[in-house]
């Protein structure tokens, strides 16, 4: 097949694939939830069947209300309080992304929310990249190629950041490779926590925002111009600058300033869909901003929310947007170029990764 064919399912499942934009506390095997919540005594849970507590999370989260969404978590994050707890989601985690064809993943968690049973934030942190790392080696024993990170997320309706931007210091190069500032956006501007981005800023720190999910332009141009992101945390809103009602889109100075200076956008769209971004994935702004050649990336957010994978964001994409081979493997080269490891590190999985695999399937 030649590059500018449509994919099938089962070639999308095996071109390498790249998750910018993924929550560890989002992504747990149900089955995990139903094991840990029992050896811990954990009562809450509205069933104990794996398929059954799948579809719950799926359903509540289909609510519209970013804020039920986020109700949600108390489960996932009720299970991860002990260190072997952590370990084994953070493991399961990356095993699981290797087994979607994900080659590059930076998954991201917030080290307070994990501390009601006594542990510090250091040893959250210790437990997610030990996690990481025994999933990285699982995935090379099945013959799969995988580099996971972590991104330390501050939640921006508490008062941690500052805590948080410091270890995100301290474990660089040691699994960490950035920051994130998560959680409610209404309400809870970026600039409330412009401290520590001028920190981070100040070690030469990377750091992406949640900006422009639930919250419109100011929220988007607070975390460029006042904040300094790098990456947008979905950015999806940037819609609202760009006006549609002529022959050409015109895009407003804020979409034409995120475009020029290529800010990637980690755009999520089925969890978009469940929050109420947009009302179907052909709706989703995701095909208008890869057709103007914005910085795209295509991401998962919450894997259990929204019962969803690279391969089924990528097959939606396809089916809605008639992507061929050839935009599946831009969309993962934006992602690449956009990752918070080092310019060699992200050419080598782009030039001995990516491009061979996506070669490959179109050689077939």
């Amino acid at each position: 097949m030649a590059m500018n064919s449509i994919p099938t399912a089962e070639q999308i499942a095996r071109v390498p694939k790249v998750l910018l934009h993924d929550h560890l506390d989002g992504g747990l095997r149900p089955q995990t939830i139903i094991d840990i919540a029992q050896e811990i005594g954990y009562t809450s849970l509205p069933t104990h069947n794996a398929d059954e507590l799948a579809t719950w999370f799926r359903e509540s989260c289909d609510s519209g209300s970013l804020v039920r969404y986020l109700e949600t978590f108390s489960h996932t994050i009720a299970v991860m309080q002990r260190r072997e707890d952590i370990i084994r989601v953070a493991r399961e985690c990356a095993l699981d992304l290797a087994r979607d064809g994900v080659v590059y993943a930076e998954v991201r968690g917030a080290p307070e929310l994990f501390t009601e049973q006594g542990l510090t934030m250091s040893d959250v942190v210790d437990a997610t990249i030990e996690g990481y790392r025994l999933g990285m080696a699982d995935a090379a024993a099945e013959g799969l190629t995988i580099s996971v990170f972590s991104l330390l997320c501050g939640m921006r309706q508490n008062t941690k950041s500052q805590e948080v931007a410091e270890l995100v210091v301290k474990y660089r190069g040691k699994g960490v490779v950035g920051f994130d500032i998560a959680g409610p956006e209404d309400g809870f501007p970026p600039s409330d926590q412009k401290e520590s981005f001028d920190y981070l800023r100040k070690e030469d720190a990377h750091y992406t925002i949640h900006a422009g999910e639930a919250y419109g332009i100011p929220s988007i141009w607070e975390a460029i111009q006042i904040c300094g992101a790098e990456r947008l945390g979905h950015g999806v809103r940037i819609i609202d600058d760009i006006d549609f009602s002529g022959p050409e889109p015109r895009l407003g100075q804020l979409a034409s300033y995120v475009r020029d200076r290529r800010i990637p956008l980690e755009l999520c769209p089925t969890s978009n869909l469940q929050t109420g971004a947009a009302k179907s994935y052909a709706e989703h702004p995701i095909g208008a901003l890869a057709r103007l050649r914005f910085r795209v990336t295509l991401n998962t957010d919450n894997r259990l929310m929204s019962q969803t994978s690279m391969s089924l964001e990528m097959r939606e994409a396809v089916k809605a947007f008639n992507w061929d081979l050839a935009e599946l493997q831009r969309i993962t080269i934006n992602a690449m170029k956009s990752a918070f490891i080092s310019y060699p590190d992200r050419l080598k999985i782009i030039d001995n990764v990516i491009k061979p695999g996506y070669a490959k399937i179109a050689s077939e």
